[in-house]
């Protein structure tokens, strides 16, 4: 499945603030297809498009239903997000990762469904979906604004179903060195401090596991060691050539 067959379904919204900035959330994420089930209020669509900013297109091109049953008709999967959970409530709900994982293994066309700012999707119309999901968040405060929620579950999405957005998570992921680099870079610190006459008494060996450990818990990433690297490299040179030059 990629993000083209994905439909955007706002049902029963109240908020026109909201609808616009659905709108600007999902343009961020590469998605296109929003449908309006049955607004619980008159649409502003001044404040839409201001809150859209540059993805008023969203709203213009948006489809308007007047049932859920009507806007999810062509799709395949229906998935209802819901932070209430039980009792004719589906027995499981998917977090947002799990749901953009599980979607891009499928085929055909998906809906995710959002429901009331205030009162967010009524059993029966979770009842309708195929599958449920919600957002874990704290038991202190654990309801989210319509356009915050949505813009979690776009963001995965986003870098789950497409090749760019794929390739932009990747390219940021933290990975640190080995401890095989670590060593490396342990061994030039203490060579650069041998040279420069620090260890005149003992404490090298007690220092290398110092180094190594110190280094390892800070968890470098390439371009870090590599920066490091330059920086004690540098230094030693400077060291050397300073001794070169002394009378």
């Amino acid at each position: 499945m990629e993000l083209s067959d994905i439909r955007v379904v706002l049902s029963r919204p109240s908020e026109s603030g909201n609808v616009g900035a659905v709108c600007r959330a999902m343009k961020n994420m590469g998605l296109s297809r929003l449908r309006i089930v049955a607004p619980e209020a008159p649409m502003d669509e001044s404040v839409i498009l201001a809150r859209s900013v540059h993805a008023e297109e969203l709203w213009t091109q948006a489809e308007h239903h007047r049932t859920l049953a009507e806007a999810v008709a062509d799709c395949s999967i229906v998935i209802g997000t819901t932070r209430r959970r039980g009792k004719k409530r589906k027995d499981f709900t998917l977090t947002p990762e799990e749901t953009a994982t599980y979607l891009r293994n499928q085929q055909g066309t998906a809906a995710i469904v959002f429901g009331n700012e205030r009162t967010g999707l009524e059993a029966a119309e979770l009842q309708f979906c195929t599958l449920a999901s919600h957002i874990p968040a704290s038991d202190v405060f654990p309801s989210l604004n319509l356009s915050h929620a949505a813009q979690i579950y776009f963001y995965e999405l986003y870098t789950t179903l497409s090749t760019e957005g794929a390739a932009k998570a990747d390219a940021k992921h933290w990975v640190p060195v080995d401890m095989a680099t670590i060593s490396t870079l342990t061994e030039l610190i203490l060579e650069t401090l041998g040279a420069v006459g620090f260890y005149t008494q003992a404490g090298k060996e007690d220092q290398r596991l110092f180094f190594r450990d110190l280094l390892a818990r800070t968890a470098l990433t390439v371009d870090e060691y590599r920066y490091l690297e330059g920086i004690v490299q540098k230094a030693r040179k400077l060291f050397t050539s300073a001794l070169d030059k002394d009378p």
